[in-house]
């Protein structure tokens, strides 16, 4: 049984990147709200330049390229699946319809049935 480790390996630098990616967003949160006098734009451009900025400085940072390497990987895998055509998704959405309509009418028989054995023939609640 072959064992595989999980090696971690963060520098200083990585965890300040990090850090740095963390204020530049509140940072720019921050500028969103505080320039609200100076109009829309300069509001939407100040949030948008300090979340790229923060984009910018986790990618180059190990985890971002161990992220971007990851997702990289994702998306091969997803062309690797066998997506259902069109009339096998239908036929199951169908069958899955179906049966909710059947459990739900069973479900309603089922109480109805106990609702009368209960109210009616035991406790004559209902005359």
């Amino acid at each position: 049984m072959a064992t595989s480790q999980v090696e971690t390996v963060s520098t200083g630098a990585d965890k300040a990147k990090i850090a740095l990616a963390v204020v530049l967003v509140l940072a720019s949160i921050a500028g969103f709200y505080l320039l609200s006098r100076q109009g829309p734009i300069v509001q939407w451009a100040v949030l948008l330049a300090g979340l790229v900025a923060a984009v910018v400085v986790f990618l180059v940072s190990e985890p971002g390229r161990q992220f971007v390497a990851f997702a990289r990987d994702a998306w091969k895998e997803v062309h690797k699946v066998v997506w259902p055509t069109r009339k096998e998704t239908l036929q199951m959405t169908a069958y899955v319809f179906a049966f909710v309509v059947i459990m739900a009418l069973f479900l309603w028989f089922t109480d109805k049935t106990l609702e009368w054995l209960l109210y009616d023939l035991i406790l004559g609640w209902r005359k």
